[in-house]
């Protein structure tokens, strides 16, 4: 037996969650190196998590040739697994509830998607969305990883996994999953929302980076109580200790990346040095231009 929500079938009986919170991973879009892949995993294997749902048809919104169905012999027998978007869903003791929603980016009928998507959160009741990603970047992967994003209202603890807090300046190519992100604060205002995006070293193109999902689940940590071995650090650091062997045989890339120290260094010594300057005074003439304006504003009737 199942509900249907939109293009979603949820299993039934559909649990009664406390005030959930959502973690969306949209692939291949923003999962470089499956580091948002890793992260939810570990998420939803420390919570338990189970199945909730899945889209009821994907043919309708994914293209079989562009993300190919998979056979493999289960007791001898040929069982074939199709691509699909699924929903789980955990109940951690005294909440909040979590939906971990991992989705593939459509093909075809892209705005229907993201409305399905819409609709189960309404159904719901989320009280926040938290959208990861992962990203290439002009990185090196010899200097802790660059994570960027907001926690919006959120309250964050310690230095938030040395999260960067900033807004997206980015133009250009996107992804239709983007009306997912439009779409929530218009379910409610009260939503919270989250955007936490891990930047990797593009060099190296690892087909799964642990450093970048433990920089993720860093972040994560900052929010919520997740148990500190959970960030899989020390994978990480293998991996990129074998990184570093290769690199030494690689002239050329070892210079590369040595300039990208250099420009990643630069950087962190101007926000540091940006951080630790007090604000600058502002003239009295500026101070009399702003006190005039906060007059007008505030006694629009009021002639000038």
């Amino acid at each position: 037996m199942s509900m249907k929500i939109g293009a979603f079938d949820l299993h039934e009986p559909v649990p009664e969650l406390k005030e959930p919170h959502v973690f969306t991973l949209i692939r291949p879009w923003v999962d470089v190196g499956s580091a948002v892949t890793i992260a939810l995993s570990r998420l939803e294997r420390h919570f338990a998590a189970k199945e909730m749902g899945r889209l009821a048809r994907p043919g309708v919104f994914f293209d079989f040739t562009r993300y190919r169905p998979t056979i493999k012999l289960v007791e001898g027998r040929r069982e074939v697994t199709i691509p699909n978007s699924f929903i789980h869903y955990a109940q951690p003791p005294g909440g909040p509830d979590f939906l971990f929603f991992h989705l593939l980016e459509p093909h075809a009928f892209g705005e229907d998607y993201t409305e399905s998507v819409l609709e189960v959160f309404k159904y719901m009741g989320i009280k926040r969305y938290c959208r990861l990603g992962a990203m290439y970047d002009v990185m090196p992967h010899t200097r802790p990883l660059l994570v960027t994003g907001d926690t919006g209202r959120v309250p964050t603890r310690g230095n938030a996994g040395n999260l960067r807090r900033r807004q997206s300046t980015y133009q250009g190519p996107t992804t239709i999953m983007n009306l997912v992100s439009d779409g929530v604060p218009k379910l409610d205002p009260d939503i919270d929302v989250m955007n936490i995006m891990v930047h990797l070293p593009q060099y190296a193109q690892l087909e799964e980076d642990y450093t970048g999902a433990a920089r993720l689940l860093e972040v994560l940590s900052s929010v919520y109580d997740l148990p500190p071995d959970l960030p899989p650090t020390q994978m990480g650091e293998r991996q990129y200790r074998e990184l570093a062997k290769a690199v030494e045989r690689n002239t050329e890339l070892k210079a590369l990346i040595q300039r990208m120290e250099a420009q990643y260094d630069a950087e962190e010594a101007a926000r540091q040095a940006e951080e630790a300057s007090p604000p600058a005074a502002l003239s009295p003439e500026v101070e009399r231009f702003l006190q005039e304006m906060d007059r007008r504003f505030n006694n629009p009737d009021r002639p000038g």
